[in-house]
């Protein structure tokens, strides 16, 4: 029996919220799945299971606080975990899908591997028809009065039935605890009485949300299943009256300047910078949005995350982490990409092995991640803390910026927006586009050397953009 704990999703989180559960206990799941919402400072992040077998018992309500690394639940890995021929294979999260678009998985062909049956797959799918509604039972006319008060079911009225342990695939409907603003909703009925308050079934975030982003729960409909008030229900109701900014900094925004108090309190920063010719990368670039389909084509940003994440490889002295004052090198380049969240506030999901992948792959990855960042659906394998991170704000007009080196990192890229500036080229002044790349790194790992070595790499690998 193997235990599901509450994840670390980042360097300043210590506790978690678990918003939703996508299991119900007898589900079988695989290594990979996304069981649970967990609920941080910043997002709603999709957690994945690292273990196969068959769920036994949920150990921790929604809408639960829990620490990290406390027990949510217990998972069975002995033998019996296989999909039965009338559950086709399919993750816990297309299961909560299909439940939500009345999609019957056994009439699903998956084109998953093995048969695995996918989201695309559900979404195409058409939903079962509605099952008609039972008539109702004849009365006897001459039937006493406890029988003609008998229910459909058979029950007295008051009477409650006994619950039945539930045998399907489908993830039990639970309401997490109504707690914090906006809280009960009170109303007046058309008698001028008012009406004892009513709790509107909602996530934990979607509450906060509401408060923050100034949103009346009550008028909001809820896309959930019941009818439950979701974060994107909110922010689209936010969006849709107009409603003002927070006043006052929201929980993201605490929670990064927290991180990043700490960072410039514990690491000695350092910075380099350097100019940067783009004009044989841009070059290149548009010759290859020719042969793609304009939904696909490159930007800018997904060469540069490249460049950084090549040259990342060759300086592995500032590719990993500081842990127990020693500096401990990263396995692999997990290119970290900052990301303002709507309402403030930073969030650093990773690019996994980002420098095996193809430019083409890098900018379709680029896209997803910023969109499921800022739409609060992150997985818990996105948010493991990066081997380095890269900020971008070329798009809102800054030419340099100098970041805060995120722990236990201890190296952040920072690049501007490409200009154009002339530039003296083999003794001749030209006009080139050009962009200024930024190091801020930890001392206590690395020396100014060093970090030159990773820009002039970076550099390097633009100049020949080839070999992106």
């Amino acid at each position: 029996m193997a235990e599901f704990t509450m994840p670390s999703l980042g360097a300043d989180m210590d506790e978690g919220t678990l918003s939703q559960w996508l299991v119900h206990p007898g589900d079988q799941v695989a290594r990979g799945d996304v069981v649970a919402v967990v609920e941080t400072d910043k997002s709603a992040i999709e957690v994945e299971c690292f273990e196969s077998g068959t769920v036994d018992t949920l150990l921790v309500d929604e809408g639960t606080t829990v620490p990290v690394g406390t027990p949510l639940a217990r998972i069975g890995t002995t033998a019996g975990s296989e999909p039965t021929a009338d559950r086709p294979p399919s993750t816990p999260l297309v299961r909560r899908l299909a439940q939500d678009r009345h999609v019957d998985l056994a009439a699903v062909h998956g084109s998953g591997p093995g048969g695995r049956i996918t989201r695309a797959d559900v979404e195409h799918a058409e939903p079962a028809p509605a099952p008609a509604p039972a008539p109702a039972p004849a009365h006897d006319r001459t039937a006493g009065p406890a029988e003609s008060t008998r229910t459909a079911t058979g029950r007295q009225p008051g009477t409650e039935p006994a619950r039945q342990k539930r045998n399907d695939s489908r993830p039990q409907e639970r309401t997490a605890p109504a707690t914090g603003p906006p809280g009960p909703v009170a109303g007046v009925d058309s008698a001028g009485e008012r009406q004892a308050p009513r709790r509107v079934r909602s996530s934990p975030l979607a509450r906060r949300l509401a408060t923050e982003l100034g949103v009346d729960l009550a008028e909001v409909t809820g896309t959930g299943r019941g009818g439950a008030v979701r974060a994107d229900d909110v922010r689209s109701a936010a969006a849709a009256e107009g409603a003002p900014r927070p006043a006052v900094p929201n929980a993201a925004r605490a929670a990064t300047a927290r991180l990043m108090s700490r960072s410039k309190r514990e690491i000695p920063h350092f910075y380099l910078s350097t100019t940067v010719d783009m004009a044989a990368a841009l070059e290149w670039m548009r010759a290859r949005n020719r042969e793609l389909p304009l939904s696909t084509g490159l930007v800018p940003a997904a060469l540069l995350l490249k460049a950084v994440a090549l040259a990342a490889r060759k300086v592995p002295e500032l590719n990993g982490h500081w842990v127990d004052d020693g500096f401990v090198p990263a396995e692999e380049v997990r290119l970290g990409v900052a990301v303002s969240l709507r309402g403030g506030g930073l969030a650093a999901p990773s690019l996994a092995h980002a420098d095996t992948l193809s430019v083409d792959e890098v900018m379709a990855a680029l896209k997803d991640l910023v969109g499921r960042a800022r739409g609060g659906r992150l997985r818990a394998s996105e948010t493991a803390d990066p081997s380095l991170t890269v900020t971008n704000l070329g798009e809102q007009g800054v030419e340099a910026v100098f970041g805060v080196v995120y722990p236990p990192q201890v190296a952040l890229v920072g690049l501007g927006r490409i200009v154009e500036r002339p530039v003296a080229v083999d003794g001749l002044l030209g006009v080139r586009p050009v962009v200024t790349a930024t190091l801020s790194a930890d001392h206590r790992a690395a020396d100014g050397a060093t970090g030159a070595r990773l820009l002039s790499t970076m550099d390097r690998v633009l100049q020949q953009p080839e070999e992106l």
